[in-house]
């Protein structure tokens, strides 16, 4: 489903809208909810709108947080995800350490990666491992959380988290795999500006090529599929 605004303030503020409700459907059925983080600029302004104009719509003590993805750097580094989201989201809102799952970044990447896994199945214990939501950004080169094109990650079959080795960085990245993503519940990519507009075309029109257009993976096998984006990021589809 395609939801296409005017400008990012609107997409951000539908995509905060649509957190709210989900949130709170999650709450009164299951009296918690499950969401995947995603990194980057983009989420950050989302984390930040929900901290301010919409923190007392969401009972924030019953919201349980993860990464769909997360650099292979200390949590207090720059590039940390969960720093980031600790600094927009987490702090502001005074949300328990408990509710909070980061990637333990002081193992090495595969031992990293099994131990997030563990923590995840204990989390979801004998339910099926599907997030309330997972929230996902789009990059230029039509890689979603860590599935990178040219990667080993974009052949996994089995839900799981994945080390991925990033070639050109010389870098590790510690990811949720597409089939543990399609378990979810509902995702929603969260993409604006002109920058992204040929990656959205890319992924969203052209043929399928998973090595080249990674972000064509993410099927959810039951769940609900969302798109926010503007009209730049928009503008190459010609079916909106």
């Amino acid at each position: 489903m395609l939801n296409v605004f005017n400008t990012a303030d609107d997409v951000l503020t539908a995509l905060a809208e649509y957190f709210v409700i989900l949130a709170n459907e999650a709450i009164k059925k299951n009296k918690k909810f499950s969401v995947a983080l995603s990194g980057g600029s983009s989420p950050k302004k989302l984390y930040e709108l929900l901290a301010t104009s919409y923190h007392d719509q969401v009972e924030w003590e019953k919201v349980y947080f993860f990464f769909g993805d997360e650099r292979n750097v200390p949590q207090d580094h720059p590039d940390s995800n969960y720093l980031m989201a600790k600094k927009a989201l987490f702090a502001p809102l005074m949300i328990e350490p408990a509710n909070i799952f980061p990637v333990d970044t002081s193992l090495e990447p595969k031992e990293a990666a099994k131990k997030y896994q563990e923590e995840i199945e204990e989390f979801f214990d004998e339910d099926e491992q599907s997030f309330d939501l997972i929230l996902l950004g789009l990059g230029d080169n039509s890689h979603t959380a860590s599935l990178f094109p040219h990667t080993p990650v974009l052949h996994d079959r089995v839900p799981g988290v994945s080390e991925v080795f990033l070639q050109d960085q010389q870098v590790y990245r510690i990811t949720l795999n597409a089939p543990l993503i399609n378990e979810a519940q509902n995702i929603a990519f969260l993409v604006y500006g002109e920058g992204k507009a040929i990656a959205v075309h890319h992924v969203i029109e052209d043929d399928e090529d998973i090595e080249e257009y990674p972000a064509q993976l993410i099927e959810p096998i039951v769940g609900d599929i969302q798109w926010f984006l503007d009209e730049a990021a928009a503008s190459l589809l010609r079916h909106k």
